[in-house]
């Protein structure tokens, strides 16, 4: 019977009026419209290039549409750049006084119809009545739909793993590394929005591993920063998030998509770390951050850390070809984050300086500390004269204070001139906060030696106790089993490896014997066969499997079930099943294709060639390397461990950590 995998209970209800499902709806329309926008341009570059060459005023009509159409894309593209800025409504509900973190967007994609491949996959190539397996085929295509709109929970993510370990069995069931299987997979870039459109499973794989890694970013930007707990999930979610980025950075070595490139996908995992270091620091300063000597210290290094790993990222998407693509929003909003926690580090040391005269007893320990905030005293100071000094004290103080105040203008500025981040007022909010509390702490220190403060307030060294790394997914937690059990063993029964068609041999005991032995696990093999035996005579072979005895299937038979049911019958002669093996070691694509960063226009035309609507079945293509592949150093795995799950579990994965981060609490008192 047909196991219930239904939209109801796999996935959200795509027709729900949630603020994420709005967006997604948002995303998909958008992404028709650069589809048929890339198509007019990939029209009309053909003409210029054909057609248009000797007649100018052709020329000239082309040109001005070709520049209708690339402003179209670009005011396109800006609109999906806004929703992709659309942090509030994947923030949790509940008021908060943070800046919002960036979740990223799930990839859409278009339907896919396995039915007619895969029945006459199965026809052809494991000589079974297909119309049998129409509910597995039937459970495959409702998992992959219900993928689409998973929820924004721990059930979405092992409904999106589950079915990237299926993928896993079903390219070892009806893909073979020789042939396309007709089955067209169409992904819109998450940035961009531009499609590919491939008759490539590894794209389907590596484009559900994306979608991973963007829901759980989404669960962490929607855990609640103002407590423990949700900090910590936070900063789970965001390590977990960056895992699973890396790994597909690493297993998908040429992907077709620019959102999937390995720049790109280096960019985001440094992002994915940058915010949970972020939530590292909130939760540090969650219970409130007194103003005391040595918390100030500690406060100061892990503050500074968040505005370095801020400035990486931010230098990270400003170079190319990231730059082209990564939304400018994001690209400002790493800047904004980088000067306002630096801006935090020097107001908290400025603290430091201000409030706090040291104390002999403490003397050791607070030159000490204090000396490991910079890299470098300004000339004529050194830590315990400035410690001792309550003139110098002030003096590096409002030095502090000044450089914090620079920080924090700047970060105002930057939101100002970017008109999607202008609109995010709870960003504007704690800018303007923290910039009035650095101006007001300036203003309660004397002024009267203003004239004689020319000291240059030292860069502070980055430092944290909490180490943020990338969580390597294990994908092996899930438990997935093959939709296609019945075919068989899957280390027998692959596309990689043809049979001959079932073949009935009509066994005879003679004197107690059967003429022959079997050996291996399951299916059995004949082995030993006596050439003079009945059964030999009747065309059995050395190596023949048995799929069958009497009319009970045995594929996942051992050797002592298989002798059972001969010995059951007696005396009596029986039908077996056999298939023989045609040949062994399928042949793998000798090369792979290399990420090209100019392959927009070639996007187009694969779009254009290969719409579903478009394909002419009549006519034979000749097979073209995909884009997509494991690349050199997985190409021998591929064929066997990497691609090939395990019985019941899924395939497990390389091992390996991420990274995530939130923002700073209002209630401490400091603030």
């Amino acid at each position: 019977t047909r196991r219930n995998l239904t939209l109801s209970n796999l996935g959200c209800n795509p027709l729900a009026e949630t603020g994420r499902s709005k967006l997604q709806n948002q995303r998909a329309v958008l992404n028709q419209q650069i589809l048929r926008a890339v198509r007019m341009r990939a029209g009309a570059e053909n003409l210029l290039r054909y057609v248009a060459t000797n007649n100018n005023k052709v020329r000239e009509q082309v040109l001005l549409e070709l520049s209708f159409v690339n402003s179209d894309l670009q005011i396109l593209k800006e609109e999906l750049e806004g929703l992709n800025i659309s942090v509030e409504v994947y923030q949790n509900t509940e008021e908060t006084f943070s800046i919002p973190l960036v979740p990223l967007g799930l990839k859409e994609t278009k339907e896919v119809d396995f039915t007619l491949p895969l029945k006459d996959f199965i026809l052809e190539h494991y000589s079974e009545d297909s119309s049998e397996y129409e509910d597995e085929i039937a459970d495959l295509m409702d998992l992959r739909q219900a993928c689409r709109t998973p929820s924004r929970d721990e059930a979405g993510i092992e409904m999106l793993i589950s079915y990237f370990l299926q993928l896993g069995y079903v390219e070892n069931r009806f893909f073979p590394p020789t042939r396309h299987m007709g089955v067209l997979f169409t992904w819109y870039d998450s940035f961009t929005g531009v499609p590919v459109c491939q008759q490539n499973l590894l794209l389907e794989k590596a484009s559900i591993l994306f979608n991973i890694g963007a829901l759980y970013t989404q669960i962490g930007t929607r855990c609640n920063r103002q407590t423990q707990a949700g900090l910590e999930n936070a900063v789970d979610a965001f390590q977990r998030a960056a895992g699973v980025l890396s790994y597909l950075k690493e297993t998908f070595t040429h992907t077709p998509s620019y959102d999937m490139s390995p720049a790109m996908l280096n960019v985001l995992v440094k992002m994915m770390l940058a915010q949970a270091q972020e939530c590292v620091f909130e939760q540090i300063g969650l219970p409130g951050i007194r103003n005391e000597f040595f918390t100030l210290v500690k406060m100061t290094q892990e503050v500074a850390k968040v505005g370095e790993v801020y400035m990486l990222v931010n230098t990270a998407m400003n170079q190319e070809p990231v730059k082209e693509n990564i939304p400018y929003s994001w690209s400002k909003l790493a800047q904004i984050k980088s000067d306002h926690y630096k801006a935090l580090a020097h107001y908290f040391i400025a603290t430091i300086l201000c409030d706090h005269e040291c104390k002999n007893h403490d003397e050791d320990q607070q030159e000490k500390a204090l000396s490991q905030l910079y890299d470098y005293m300004p000339e004529g100071l050194m830590v315990l004269t400035v410690l001792k000094d309550k003139v110098q004290r002030k003096q590096l103080g409002k030095a502090h204070l000044r450089k914090a105040i620079v920080y924090h203008e700047e970060a105002l500025r930057v939101c100002g001139l970017c008109k999607k981040l202008r609109n995010i007022d709870v960003l504007q909010e704690v800018l303007t906060a923290a910039h009035k509390r650095s101006l007001l702490k300036y203003a309660q220190q004397e002024t009267e030696d203003d004239f004689l403060s020319l000291i240059q307030a030292p860069d502070i060294l980055p430092k944290t106790e909490h180490r943020i790394e990338t969580i390597t997914p294990q994908f092996s937690k899930v438990k997935v089993k093959d939709f296609f059990h019945r075919l068989g063993p899957l280390t027998v029964f692959s596309a990689k490896q043809r049979w001959t068609a079932p073949r009935t041999i009509r066994i005879h005991l003679e004197a107690g014997e059967l003429g022959f032995s079997l050996k291996g696990g399951s299916p059995v093999q004949i082995y030993c066969l006596d050439p003079v035996c009945s059964a030999a005579s009747m065309g059995l072979k050395e190596g023949d499997y048995i799929v069958s005895v009497g009319d009970v299937d045995c594929k996942w038979l051992g050797v002592n079930e298989v002798l059972e049911k001969f010995k059951s019958v007696g005396e009596q002669p029986i039908e077996i099943e056999v298939i023989s093996c045609q040949d062994t070691a399928a042949s793998m694509h000798s090369k792979s294709a290399t990420y090209s960063v100019g392959m927009q226009k070639t996007y187009s035309l694969i779009c254009l060639a290969m719409e579903d609507d478009k394909i002419d079945q009549t006519k034979k293509a000749p097979l073209k390397l995909p884009f997509l592949s494991w690349g050199t150093k997985n190409r021998q795995k591929a064929a066997s461990t990497l691609c090939l799950p395990s019985a019941v579990a899924g395939s497990s994965q390389i091992k390996k950590k991420l990274s995530p981060f939130t923002l700073l609490n209002t209630e401490s008192s400091l603030y």
